[in-house]
């Protein structure tokens, strides 16, 4: 069958089990008669093969199935169903939700936006219109008061014209849409927290309500109301599973009343607690953001009373900042407060989901079944055997966790929300706490836990067995599907809500060893650089000193051993005057030539005459 034909089979389906409830006065939402409708086509015993297709005697079964599974009034099974569908479908995480209010926010201010910023104001009255309209908006987006009260619109409108006077409206409508939305925007926050800021002088703040102090009083009657209904829903959950556990060591007892409705009622009860765990961690989570937004709030209203104290004029850039972060701190406020009031409402909408576990089961067969039976605790059951651990040495080729060893003990994701899957796959579903202390078993990139020793021992002997027989169960009761969150085998269950869950909270084991290291002094080698000089006037000296070398004869010649490390040079001796010696010593000597000119200085006479005289010796004579 093509799939878009299957569909449109499908919701026919859907929509012929609605009109059946809704023939005999029961309104179901199509969401639960889905989830019913694989319920009952899930269950072996309903003889279903979901790899033919179906056949009209086929659909008329499985709409007869699914309307008597609908109309029955006592069934836990079913309240169980029909809670975990509500809870589905009304509860988004804290991000999500704050994400969707504003969007909510933003969509019914669209049409007084459109109307301010569309508008093509000219004369004087079409003006003034447009500056009431701008108060309006700033009331509407800020929440601090109704724009029909007067006293609020005039504080408002005060407000407003000490940061945007009337006259500068022909300025704000040459702007484009964009930069209007913007500044209507940036005039919200600005005239919020001058608002706030007077408020908290005593000079104003008509209309606004004291977040801060409603908060802490709801935000911790929220929680004891949720810890009420806890402590009730534990305590009976407790003394079901020690008549479960009762009628396991006596089957005679099964006769006199119903284990099975017993077991589906505990199903209730463990769903129900489970969903207000959730709702009081977002709550929790309120409580911390609350106390932190008051210290932030207390430090801005005392920082713009320094800056402002008694000065006429203050400049803008100093306190802008100040009034937009107010303005943002009391959003978060308003948020908060949303959120506190959403989380109590659903909290409040599940308590008629537990069924008439009165009628079920009355106080007297309560009590006649608990004769002799001791109600032991999720955390007794925990004590009792802290200290039965398994030995990591009976499994060789089996991994154990345990608490000293795993460094994010306490962030593994626990199969079968953390009960004992050895215990539900032979109890007949009954479902006890496990006990990581014991040791946390891994299988298969899967963690689990167990409520006693041996109960470990057995189910490491052959894991598959007890976890197809765990599957099985979840065919027969579809609630266990989300109660132990067995998302993964059945993939077509798994609830909007946490479908991005599933793969966030995989978190794998960071084991822990003792060992030593050792850390060399120096990983690296040294990067000094030796040749580096900081002296501009060095480094000139240096250039001189090379372009000089450049004109020399003699260059200094280095070598990879010598690099960096001494200066070498090459030196040229010149040669040496050489003289001979022989046996004696001899001279010869020539007479030195001594010629004389007289009369070179004149005389009487007008013409000068020398006489030459040669007075050079003979050589015989020397």
């Amino acid at each position: 069958m093509p799939p878009t034909q299957a569909e449109s089979v499908i919701k026919n389906i859907i929509r012929e089990i609605g009109q059946e409830c809704a023939a005999h006065g029961e309104i179901v939402s199509e969401t639960l008669v889905a989830f019913m409708v694989k319920a009952v086509v899930l269950d072996p015993s309903n003889g279903f093969n979901t790899d033919r297709t179906l056949i009209k005697s086929d659909v008329q079964k499985l709409v007869k199935l699914c309307v008597t599974r609908l109309l029955d009034s006592k069934n836990p099974s079913l309240d169980t169903i029909k809670m975990q569908v509500y809870f589905d479908m009304n509860y988004t995480s804290r991000e999500e939700f704050l994400e969707e209010h504003h969007r909510v926010v933003e969509a019914r201010l669209s049409s007084v936006t459109r109307e301010i910023t569309d508008n093509r104001a000219c004369v004087r009255e079409e003006l003034e219109s447009l500056y009431r309209k701008i108060v309006s908006y700033v009331l509407l987006r800020s929440g601090l008061g109704s724009p029909t009260d007067i006293k609020i619109v005039r504080e408002a409108t005060a407000a407003l014209q000490s940061v945007f006077p009337q006259a500068e409206l022909g300025t704000f409508l040459t702007l484009s849409k964009k930069d209007k939305e913007r500044q209507l925007k940036e005039l919200t926050m600005i005239v919020t927290g001058i608002r706030l800021f007077n408020r908290d002088c005593g000079k104003g703040g008509e209309g606004i309500d004291d977040l801060p102090a409603i908060l802490q009083e709801a935000i911790p009657a929220t929680t004891q109301h949720i810890d009420s209904q806890l402590q009730v829903v534990q305590d009976q959950a407790y003394r079901y599973t020690a008549i479960l556990e009762k009628v396991a060591k006596n089957p005679l007892l099964s006769q006199e009343f119903q284990p099975y409705m017993l077991k589906e009622a505990l199903y209730n009860l463990r769903q129900y607690e489970i969903f207000l765990q959730v709702i009081l961690s977002d709550v929790i989570t309120c409580a911390q953001e609350v106390e932190m937004m008051i210290k932030q709030l207390g430090a801005q209203l005392e920082q713009l009373k320094m800056t402002v104290k008694s000065k006429t004029a203050v400049p803008t850039s100093q306190v802008f900042p100040i009034f937009i972060a107010l303005s943002n701190l009391w959003t978060s406020f308003q948020d908060e407060t949303v959120l506190i009031s959403v989380l109590s409402n659903l909290s409040t909408h599940l308590e008629p989901f537990l069924g008439a576990h009165e009628l079920f089961f009355p106080e007297k067969l309560m009590q006649d079944l608990l004769d002799g039976v001791a109600v032991k605790t999720d955390v007794c059951r925990v004590k009792e055997h802290m200290e039965d651990r398994v030995n990591p040495a009976d499994f060789r080729k089996l991994e154990w966790l345990f608490p000293e060893t795993t460094a994010n003990f306490d962030k593994l994701l626990i199969q079968y929300r953390g009960f004992c899957g050895y215990t539900f796959a032979t109890a007949d579903g009954l479902l006890l706490p496990g006990n990581p202390a014991i040791g946390i078993f891994k299988y298969k990139e899967k963690y689990y836990t167990f409520s006693t020793r041996d109960a470990a021992y057995s189910f490491a002997e052959n894991p598959e067995n007890y976890i197809d027989s765990i599957t099985e169960k979840a065919k027969k009761n579809a609630e266990l599907i989300q109660l132990l969150e067995l998302h993964q085998q059945f993939e077509t269950f798994i609830p909007y809500s946490q479908m991005k869950e599933v793969d966030k909270h995989y978190v794998k084991p960071i084991t822990k060893c003792e060992s030593s290291t050792q850390t060399d002094t120096h990983l690296l080698p040294p990067t000094i650089v030796r040749s580096y000089e900081w002296n501009e006037w060095e480094l000139r000296r240096k250039a001189i000193k090379l372009a000089n070398l450049r004109q020399k004869v003699t260059h200094s010649v280095q070598t990879n051993l010598s690099h960096m490390r001494r200066e070498n040079y090459s030196q040229v001796y010149p040669s040496k005057t050489a003289s001979t010696q022989s046996m004696r010593e001899g001279s010869s000597q020539v007479p030195r030539p001594q010629i004389y000119i007289a009369g070179l200085r004149g005389g009487q006479t007008k013409t000068t005459y020398g006489v030459k005289v040669n007075l050079t010796r003979s050589v015989d004579e020397t």
